[in-house]
């Protein structure tokens, strides 16, 4: 065998391997999906309920990062998302009118609720709506435990006290703090405290450490907590698996999405309701 031959035996055996490589390493990708998600649903079961009907069905790999909806929604922005689960309306609304998600649609809805001593100190059972429990709180100087963390309860919780027109980073409000954590370590630390603080209903009905809490005030119409979910835009992100994301996101809002996501529930409570 002459040296040119040889030459273009080495080279087409080369051109196989890289075409193999490239036709692995796609199919792979294909395989696999990241959500950046709030931790609400995360912290509430709701992804180890659901997500392994999914693979199972689609044989697609799904990796969770869940952080508040502020930096889950920052690491979508960096071509860190497929897809993008938050609650928080206006800024999932931005999020696709600035080009980075191609589609957004309810997924799924509960409430936010108030939690504090199950012996109700304040009274706060008894208060008309959410506005004037959150004043009554601040204004008796009960510890108000807030989660500070730019996810999308305290972003709820942020327009309760802008309606009120009150600002409870105010230093006279010395009974005021913000955690700068996740929901479930936010509860906890009002427990410490024997204080307050304002929750998703999900997160609370999982939460294994409630010693002597409870829900106080509920079912307020500016407590409604509606979840979104967005497909992140492969123009803005060349990386992302648009295959498997479309996949995903017409397969939970299909009617079979839609009757697993009913048929969560703890303590025979249901979790996440949808329209």
């Amino acid at each position: 065998m002459n040296r040119v031959n040889t030459k273009k035996i080495i080279l087409m055996l080369s051109l196989l391997f890289l075409n193999t490589s490239l036709s692995y390493s796609d199919e792979t990708h294909d395989k696999k999906l990241i959500i950046q998600s709030t931790t609400s649903t995360r912290d509430s079961g709701f992804y180890n309920f659901i997500l392994p009907e999914f693979e199972k069905h689609y044989k697609i790999k799904v990796k969770v990062v869940a952080y508040g909806t502020g930096q889950a929604i920052n690491n979508a922005k960096n071509c860190n998302a497929d897809i993008l689960i938050v609650h928080s309306l206006y800024d999932e609304i931005d999020f696709v009118k600035n080009g980075y998600g191609i589609d957004r649609s309810d997924l799924m809805h509960n409430d936010f609720i108030i939690i504090g001593p199950e012996n109700d100190p304040l009274n706060i059972a008894s208060q008309k709506d959410v506005k004037n429990a959150f004043k009554k709180i601040l204004l008796r100087e009960s510890s108000f435990i807030s989660r500070g963390d730019d996810s999308g309860t305290h972003k709820a919780e942020t327009k309760i006290w802008e309606k009120i027109e009150v600002d409870p980073k105010d230093r006279k409000y010395k009974s005021y703090y913000e955690s700068g954590q996740g929901m479930g370590a936010t509860i906890n630390i009002a427990i410490g405290m024997n204080g307050y603080t304002y929750t998703d209903r999900a997160t609370w009905i999982n939460f294994k450490n409630k010693i002597n809490h409870k829900i106080l005030f509920e079912k307020d119409p500016l407590s409604f907590n509606q979840y979104g979910i967005i497909r992140v835009s492969n123009e803005k992100c060349p990386n992302v698996n648009i295959k498997a994301s479309k996949i995903f996101y017409n397969w939970i809002l299909s009617d079979i999405g839609k009757k697993l996501i009913k048929k969560y529930k703890v303590n025979n409570e249901q979790l996440f309701f949808t329209k």
